[in-house]
């Protein structure tokens, strides 16, 4: 006579196996790091609402207490027409409107901080920096290979970068415009995708709480201050999310508490 104990295993075993099956998904979802684990660094920027040109901005840093601000937050002026879910750091996001070259919307999400930038030869920063020059362009022409990069002319010809409406050198090519001598890339689209957005930075804005294309803008010695202070060693990265946003993936991304910033 055949044994039951196969049989009966494999009724008891099998649902066993699927609910296991099930779980692990989920339990590896539930150990994957926050998007800020590494860094020790945080300027975040919370906004309104998704239709918002504008935000406040904080700074932290972590200590073995956690999250403690740094200085004081100020305002910020963001794109014409808000923000929206961008490409970075965090896990994609199916709610909310989401990034698209010359939506007028700021890239909404947690990203990492590239190099600073500016008209200077030097500043007091320890981010890599690049000088800009006369020919310097960063190229918002999806179809270009050159797509989302800071470019120079004079290296890449004149050619590669037609069409491209970012010169970064305002100042020579809109009477002395100020906005792109001091800032910082915010790596939005690291990838490069053609047509998801393109040339984000945090930089000075022209006239106070004018918005932008969809960049990050601040008073020049709220840049200065910022740019001083930001490591590459302490892995800063930079979070942009409406209020309402932000209070409900904070504990699982690990991003502080806004209760704690300073006055």
């Amino acid at each position: 006579m055949p044994s039951l104990f196969p049989s009966l295993a494999r009724q008891v075993l099998s649902p066993l196996l699927c609910l296991f099956a099930l779980a692990a998904p989920l339990a590896s979802a539930h150990s994957l790091p926050a998007p800020v684990h590494a860094a020790r660094q945080l300027i975040v920027v919370t906004t309104p609402s998704w239709d918002t040109p504008s935000g406040h901005l904080q700074a932290f840093e972590r200590t073995g207490h956690g999250w403690q601000a740094h200085a004081g937050g100020f305002d910020v002026a963001l794109g014409r027409s808000g923000s929206a879910w961008g490409i970075g750091l965090h896990p994609p996001q199916s709610d909310g409107p989401h990034k698209r070259e010359g939506d007028g919307r700021s890239p909404a999400g947690i990203f990492a901080i590239g190099p600073a930038f500016g008209y200077a030869e030097h500043i007091h920063s320890a981010l890599p920096y690049l000088p800009m020059q006369a020919s310097s362009y960063c190229m918002d022409v999806p179809a270009s290979p050159l797509y989302n990069r800071i470019v120079d002319a004079a290296q890449v010809g004149a050619d590669a970068v037609k069409g491209s409406t970012e010169a970064m050198r305002l100042d020579l090519h809109n009477d002395g415009d100020r906005r792109y001598r001091e800032g910082f890339v915010i790596e939005h689209n690291p990838g490069n995708v053609p047509g998801q957005g393109s040339c984000i930075f945090a930089h000075l804005w022209r006239a106070p709480g004018e918005a932008t294309a969809g960049c990050t803008a601040m008073e020049p010695q709220q840049m200065s201050d910022l740019l001083a202070w930001l490591n590459p060693a302490a892995q800063p990265v930079f979070v942009l999310l409406p209020q309402a946003e932000y209070e409900r993936l904070r504990r699982d991304w690990g991003l502080p508490s806004l209760a704690e910033a300073a006055p």
